[in-house]
């Protein structure tokens, strides 16, 4: 059996080396367009708006379209849209709402155009986009929103694939080409990749450069995905490279960072979580009473955010899901929107921030990582080193609000007064805190300053009793219920 395998592989792959290794052959866009059209049951629509119709143009071109392709259209006129889809409040075209109507006109067209008595194993599908690409001036690069609605049986509940995109090439023409591939590894995943949704996601790629667009959001739902968390195929795009910030809702739910920080007053605070404590609580509510004092700064429009870097959720050398999951529940259920990035350094999370807003920005920290932001070793990649860094962190109007740590040896209470930085870092220091860009977080709890999540997690692991208290209301509940961080309620302190 074995030596057929051999041979099948060598006559379909050619002359068989010895010393070849296997990898994963990936079909081309034609390849793909074709098995889609070749499909006696796959039928369905395409509407693409703002980008030509690069996409379905794929499947014309394979061969076989007439029994894949119901129809394509192209609303470009703004009223011919409306009367299709429906005139938007916002008066905004390229937007996940504007998406989603499109993909619930077009599939109810097709089911009452084709009625099932007429085609019983039809899998049905609609394939859209709206999307505007770069400008003429060439200020805006351009995004937008592309999905695909779809059956994986005849009858069966429809499924959804949403993504945000944007272009980062700067002519039209390349853009339009490059959302044409999306669109069919798009189709292609959706039918032949569902049942590994992780796999979609890395399949989106193919035949296309990460550097030329990028998808900061994925959304899927349906009887497909029922057991699929957004969370987790939002951190895929996030190690895969497809992106550098992720971003949900206290509900779970995947956001739009675009969306969620334009033009607002931002305070974030950065943190492994693991598990999130009373001094992290601490912490940013004491920041936040002072944030909300600075000049400009609107309670109504400011965005409180919870960072967890990819490095730190490296640390162990490997990307574990499960403990991802265990302290993004935990966050979701204190009421708070956290961002994953990829941001080792600080001025790299200011930078993102800075793409969105103008307005009044603040980070929370400890002392332990001030100190840490000071030291010249972190800056050694930038030709500017040092000054260059900090350039870009308090290019924008931003603010540090530290808070306190407790010296473990001698019990010396450190503040931005007393903080010890390296001698060649002192005169840099003094400059940034005379000019009031950092601030002391004061009204602290004292009891705070003796927690610490390695401890915490020590004492789980260990089944210790106490930690409990150091924890946020409900946190500790949820810890020993699902047995978060290696907790065994069976386990007996040695």
């Amino acid at each position: 059996m074995a030596f057929i395998i051999v041979i099948q592989i060598a006559l379909h792959m050619g002359t068989y080396i010895v010393g070849d290794r296997d990898f994963e052959e990936i079909p081309s866009l034609s390849a793909k367009a074709l098995r889609i059209n070749l499909n006696k049951h796959i039928y369905g629509t395409f509407s693409e708006i703002g980008a030509g119709q690069e996409t379905v143009r794929y499947f014309f071109r394979a061969g076989g379209a007439s029994g894949t392709i119901a129809k394509a259209v192209s609303a470009y006129d703004k009223n011919f849209s409306d009367a299709l889809y429906g005139a938007e409040k916002d008066g905004r075209y390229v937007t996940e709402g504007r998406l989603k109507k499109m993909l619930s006109h077009e599939i109810k067209l097709l089911e009452e155009r084709l009625p099932r008595d007429k085609y019983p194993d039809k899998l049905f599908f609609t394939y859209a986009n709206t999307v505007t690409t770069i400008d003429f001036a060439k200020r805006y690069k351009g995004h937008g929103w592309v999905g695909i609605r779809f059956q994986t049986e005849p009858e069966g509940g429809y499924n959804d694939i949403i993504l945000h995109i944007r272009f980062h090439q700067t002519e039209t023409r390349a853009q339009q080409e490059t959302l044409g591939k999306l669109g069919v590894n798009l189709i292609h995943s959706a039918f032949y990749k569902s049942e590994k949704p992780h796999s979609i996601v890395k399949y989106l790629y193919d035949h296309i450069d990460k550097d030329l667009i990028e998808i900061d959001m994925i959304n899927f739902s349906g009887p497909k995905f029922a057991e699929v968390d957004n969370r987790l195929m939002s951190l895929q795009l996030i190690k895969n490279g497809m992106t550098e910030a992720v971003m949900f809702d206290a509900d779970g739910n995947n956001q739009l960072p675009a969306e969620q920080l334009y033009k607002k007053n931002i305070l974030t605070l950065r943190g492994s979580f693991r598990p999130v404590t009373n001094v992290n609580i601490d912490m940013l509510k004491r920041s936040l009473e002072l944030f909300l004092k600075e000049k400009g700064v609107d309670e109504n429009n400011t965005q409180v955010i919870f960072e967890i870097t990819l490095s730190n959720l490296l640390a162990s050398g490997e990307l574990d899901e499960q403990d991802f999951m265990d302290r993004a529940r935990i966050l979701s259920s204190l009421g708070y929107k956290v961002l994953i990035s990829n941001f080792k350094e600080y001025y790299r999370l200011a930078e993102y921030f800075s793409n969105y807003t103008k307005a009044q920005m603040g980070m929370v920290m400890g002392a332990d990582n001030l100190i840490a932001i000071f030291d010249e070793e972190y800056y050694t990649h930038l030709s500017g080193g040092i000054l260059e860094a900090f350039g870009k962190l308090f290019y924008r109007d931003i603010k540090i609000y530290l808070y306190p740590m407790r010296n473990k040896e001698t019990g010396e209470i450190i503040t931005s007064n007393n903080i010890h930085v390296s001698p060649r870092m002192k005169e840099l220091y003094k400059f940034f805190k005379f000019n009031e860009k950092l601030v002391d977080i004061e009204n602290y709890d004292a009891k705070n300053l003796n927690i610490r999540s390695r401890d915490i997690v020590q004492q789980i692991k260990s089944g210790q009793e106490g930690w409990q208290a150091a924890l946020p209301k409900g946190v500790a509940e949820m810890i020993e219920k699902n047995g978060y961080f290696g907790w065994n309620k069976d386990k007996k302190e040695e």
